[in-house]
């Protein structure tokens, strides 16, 4: 049964080029969350160290932890699979610890799915529009455009699930988008008053998918 002072879980998800992993090492590093470190088939990009920003294995591996029910979460995701192990999440939740998860709708939703007994906050990372996420991957894809494409096409599909989220935000500005995260996270602890405009997000859905 849940205590009072079990951690929180906290999830971030947004379509790719959206920002949501700098925004989940930002209330990592200043909301004293742990981030959960997924384990994942596909390559480690330049930039990535292994074990720490995520767990890189082959097929057979990640199976495995499949058919052994490990995972308390996994999805494919551009033809990678991706995965949470459930027991390092629950032992420091259990520790009074909070996580924070940087992972796809898809994984979202068996999160929820899973009724596990400790609070639950899932926000949903949009871009201010579809020029400046057509920018953000084109920077980070220089090589390939092929791949800006097919990122650009998965947006218009993954955008459609920003309602099974409690809370949308827009990353237009990083400081002021990690900064309305933070408040709402503060407000869902503490049962404080939440500045929070749902018709304004469905609004910028519609123009979004427009």
């Amino acid at each position: 049964m849940s205590k009072k002072k079990d951690g929180i879980m906290v999830i971030l998800s947004s379509p790719s080029g959206a920002g949501k992993t700098t925004l989940v090492k930002l209330l990592s590093q200043n909301k004293n969350f742990h981030i959960s470190v997924s384990h994942t088939t596909r390559k480690p990009r330049p930039n990535e160290i292994a074990d720490k920003d995520y767990y890189f294995v082959n097929h057979e591996k990640f199976e495995t932890l499949i058919k052994n029910e490990e995972f308390l979460e996994y999805a494919k995701v551009f033809n990678h699979l991706y995965g949470t192990t459930r027991t390092p999440v629950i032992e420091k939740l259990e520790k009074s610890e909070n996580v924070i998860f940087d992972i796809d709708w898809q994984g979202a939703d068996q999160i929820k799915n899973k009724k596990l007994n400790y609070k639950l906050i899932t926000f949903f990372i949009l871009p201010p529009s579809k020029g400046v996420l057509f920018e953000r991957l084109s920077n980070r894809h220089t090589q390939d455009k092929l791949i800006v494409e097919e990122r650009m096409k998965e947006f218009t599909r993954d955008v459609l699930h920003w309602i099974n989220y409690d809370y949308v935000i827009i990353n237009d500005n990083l400081e002021e988008c990690y900064s309305k995260i933070s408040n709402l996270i503060d407000a869902e602890v503490n049962n404080g008053s939440k500045d929070y405009d749902k018709e304004y997000i469905r609004k910028h859905v519609e123009k979004l998918t427009f």
